[in-house]
């Protein structure tokens, strides 16, 4: 017998690590999402986004309160009723389906908030004019449609892999963790290695003038022509940190929303729909983000949940059921822990108000 031949000679690591790709390769993936449906979905956003810029907001202006209101309430009410058309149309699994869905898109609603926060600091830094930063935020939604495919892809095709549910579950509680210790960080984009990169790659126009304190108006134009040549304007610097930061972003929400659902219709829809609402949702709490300043906390502590549902389930229901078809938490009590945090967490901020500074206005 060949040293090849002995199992006595292969590495136990490597006997583990086979068993796990053998076993899990082989699970089918299961996905109500037909062609039908996710060419019928991509074509109403498509519909959706042509309507938003090129009818409602075909010409630049700064959004209004109560325009942002409005589209948000459009936003969140189209994502019900999609919720509502899987609860009825979804098949034999339509009801676990529709709360997977539930439950994923408060979560990746919920974690858009730590991206307004960062989109108000790039754009007060870059300076950019209200009128402006719906387009900014429009073509953003645009290249967040892509990216979030590409990771929901990679990260469904990692879990194929059993061991990786537990990396996954592990950087998810790190990630709560550091949520919920405080600490004094600031945003700085002039450090922002997205925009030393851009710089590198592309030419950017000049601000000013020489001799001029006037800063160069270039209106909603991402190029430019100067002197023959074509010149990238600073909004299009301003979109690609933002895509940059979205894709950053990304890091934690894909992962979160795959111990939620394993049906990739299900995780990009609810994706989708939470970040198409996104940009309305940015000119509503804009201003009002030192209000909810508990819901970090509520942030932190969901994905603390989601990382050890995710690493430690199949642990948790053997010790508490004696069934070894029982192997996962209920989508209900997802649910339920998602909403309690995130509604217990507004609660808090509106019970407790944050306590204002020294010099602060009112």
């Amino acid at each position: 017998m060949t040293p090849l031949e002995n199992p006595a000679s292969v590495s136990p690591l490597v006997m583990t690590f086979a068993l796990a790709v053998q076993q899990t390769a082989e699970i089918p993936t299961h996905s109500i999402g037909s062609p039908a449906l996710w060419a019928g979905f991509l074509a109403f956003v498509a519909l959706m986004l042509l309507l938003d810029l090129g009818v409602f907001h075909k010409q630049a202006h700064a959004i209004r309160i109560r325009e942002a209101v409005a589209w948000t309430v459009v936003w969140i009410c189209l994502a019900l009723l999609f919720n509502l058309g899987i609860w009825i149309f979804g098949g034999p699994d339509r009801h676990v389906l529709a709360i997977q869905f539930l439950t994923g898109y408060l979560i990746e609603k919920a974690l858009s908030v730590d991206n307004i926060f960062v989109f108000i600091v790039i754009f007060s830094y870059f300076k950019v004019p209200p009128m402006y930063q719906h387009r900014v935020l429009f073509w953003g939604i645009l290249g967040a449609l892509v990216m979030r495919g590409l990771f929901i892809w990679l990260g469904m095709e990692l879990l194929k892999i059993h061991f990786m549910i537990y990396i996954f579950g592990g950087f998810l509680v790190i990630t709560g963790i550091r949520i919920l210790i405080p600490r004094n960080e600031e945003i700085h984009p002039d450090r922002n290695l997205a925009m030393r990169a851009f710089r590198w790659m592309f030419r950017v126009a000049p601000t000013m003038l020489p001799g001029s304190a006037a800063p160069i108006d270039y209106g909603k134009k991402f190029l430019v022509q100067i002197d023959g040549k074509t010149w990238a304007t600073p909004l299009l610097m301003v979109l690609f940190v933002v895509e940059v930061t979205d894709l950053i972003f990304a890091v934690d929400s894909i992962p979160a929303i795959l111990v939620i659902s394993q049906d990739a219709f299900i995780i990009y829809t609810s994706n989708i729909f939470a970040i198409l609402g996104l940009r309305a949702l940015y000119f509503v709490v804009g201003g009002m983000m030192d209000k909810f300043h508990y819901l970090k906390i509520g942030l932190g502590l969901i994905l603390v949940f989601i990382g050890i549902k995710m690493a430690g389930q199949e642990f948790l229901m053997r010790k508490l059921y004696d069934d070894p078809e029982r192997h996962s938490i209920s989508p209900v009590i997802s649910l339920a822990v998602v909403v309690a945090l995130l509604a217990g967490s507004i609660a808090a901020s509106m019970i407790w108000p944050a306590k204002k500074t020294p010099g602060t206005p009112s």
